[in-house]
């Protein structure tokens, strides 16, 4: 595959740097604007077969043998080992997590009825400020 790749690029860039045909020199413009758009539209339907052949190639050797194309992880051990670390930190994060998902909660029920206690025993405000009680005249302070 790989030897192969390099031959095609060459025979396609030979076909497609084929002189053309060049036009007199008393020719009219739009002959030579019709040989370079063929020609363009020749190298472009080359390319595009180039492009198919060589994603359906890796698309199968992807399929059906899949070592040839991409390593195995599991023989580089260093890359393994850091591999097996993350999801050991991954996992005990995870469960830390957990756990202080249960102390917030019994601490935010706490709070919670802190709060409900407060609100109870508050005198009543005003205008969303606390009153003060008034001063009856003639009472020391």
């Amino acid at each position: 595959m790989a030897r192969l790749l390099p031959l095609l690029l060459l025979a396609a860039l030979g076909c497609a740097a084929k002189p053309g045909r060049r036009p007199a020199a008393g020719a009219d413009g739009a002959d030579a604007q019709r040989a370079s758009a063929r020609g363009c539209a020749n190298l472009t339907l080359v390319l595009d077969n180039w492009k198919f052949a060589i994603t359906s190639q890796l698309r199968n050797l992807l399929l059906s043998d899949h070592q040839t194309v991409l390593p195995d992880y599991g023989r580089i051990p260093a890359l393994s080992g850091a591999l097996d670390e993350l999801y050991r930190d991954f996992r005990a994060l995870k469960e830390q997590l957990g756990r202080l998902s249960d102390r917030f909660a019994h601490l935010e029920a706490s709070v919670e009825q802190l709060s409900r206690a407060r609100s109870a025993a508050a005198p009543p405000r005003r205008g969303g400020v606390l009153q003060s009680p008034r001063r009856v005249p003639g009472t020391p302070q």
